[in-house]
């Protein structure tokens, strides 16, 4: 007997789409049914009438699938969506299963499997690499699926983000109104669309301001202590006048850099960073962030995860939370 990646080749659709039409687990378009079907009749597949009794059983089980990294602080930000997420969750009677991609494609793909094999209802994902992975390859189907946090290219499906891309052109353009034209950007490895978002605000303020944009002033490192504080020393020596840096952890190595060389902030150097953790407030001077909703964002992907477990067939939608720069001291 044919198998379900045959009818999805045959129809020119993924093994996923396939599954939801299979199931109505998902909102699939009219034309794509069709094809569906037709391939399935063609190649006389029948569905597993045993296994989808079995996946019509809910479990009341939630999974969260997230990139925790040792010694990285934006473990807080993930954690505090999980937060968001198990307020929904108690209030609907659901229990929250967490799984760590650690930052890892192959990792990430090894806990997708597992979740694949247990009966849970739904997945929230903030994946690992929003840009050039066919995520819907790697779900079974049989469960909806949120995307937070980074944006998937090529994926049809319902995403919570945060606008970093605002937020940071707000963060600059305050640096740039008190003329600091001379302003450097510090950023994790590049490729995770939040990242790239952070950067496309400092170049649109730069724009704004119409000030030619020195790549030598763009620094791009590990998201690590000693990255931020290596290249903090770089940017330092460069002459900036202010730093925008788009990690809380490269944050924190930067201004280790700038107290041991006892720098007057903001008077010698301004800097903002990312995130808003309490050692950021209690610093001297404290320090000017970027603030995101990290625990809204988790509520309103488990809100619409709910929705589409229920039975909601309403087209795939994104959801776009506003950040805060919060002004302080430090600029």
């Amino acid at each position: 007997m044919a198998s379900i990646k045959e009818v999805a080749q045959k129809a020119n659709v993924s093994t996923a789409t396939v599954s939801h039409v299979i199931n109505e687990t998902r909102y699939v378009s009219d034309t794509t049914k069709d094809k569906v079907f037709a391939a399935m009749n063609e190649l006389e597949y029948r569905p597993n009438m045993v296994a989808r009794s079995l996946r019509s059983r809910k479990s009341n089980t939630i999974g969260l699938l997230v990139p925790l990294v040792a010694d990285d602080t934006s473990n807080f930000f993930f954690m505090s969506i999980a937060n968001g997420i198990e307020q929904v969750l108690k209030d609907n009677g659901y229990n929250l299963i967490l799984s760590n991609s650690n930052e890892d494609l192959h990792t990430e793909r090894e806990q997708i499997e597992v979740f694949n094999t247990q009966f849970i209802d739904g997945l929230v994902i903030a994946p690992v690499d929003g840009k050039d992975v066919e995520y819907e390859e790697a779900f079974s189907g049989d469960y909806p699926v949120v995307y937070i946090d980074r944006r998937p290219q090529q994926v049809n499906g319902d995403t919570v983000l945060v606008d970093n891309k605002k937020a940071s052109f707000e963060a600059v353009s305050s640096l740039l109104e008190k003329g600091h034209y001379r302003v450097g950007f510090i950023t994790g490895t590049l490729g995770i669309t939040t990242s790239e978002e952070r950067q496309s605000g400092y170049q649109e303020a730069l724009e704004a301001f119409d000030i030619p944009p020195d790549v030598s002033f763009i620094k791009e490192g590990p998201a690590t202590f000693q990255s931020g504080y290596d290249l903090a020393e770089e940017l330092y020596k460069q002459n900036v006048t202010a730093l925008f840096i788009a990690n809380n952890v490269m944050t924190m190595g930067a201004m280790s850099f700038l107290q041991e060389i006892k720098a007057n902030i903001p008077d010698d150097i301004a800097i903002i960073g990312y995130d808003d953790y309490d050692w950021m407030k209690v610093v001297s001077p404290p320090l000017s962030v970027v603030k995101q909703p990290s625990f809204e964002l988790g509520k309103k992907a488990v809100e619409q995860l709910v929705k589409r477990i229920e039975g909601s067939d309403s087209d795939a939608s994104e959801i776009l939370l506003e950040a805060e720069f919060i002004e302080r001291g430090s600029s």
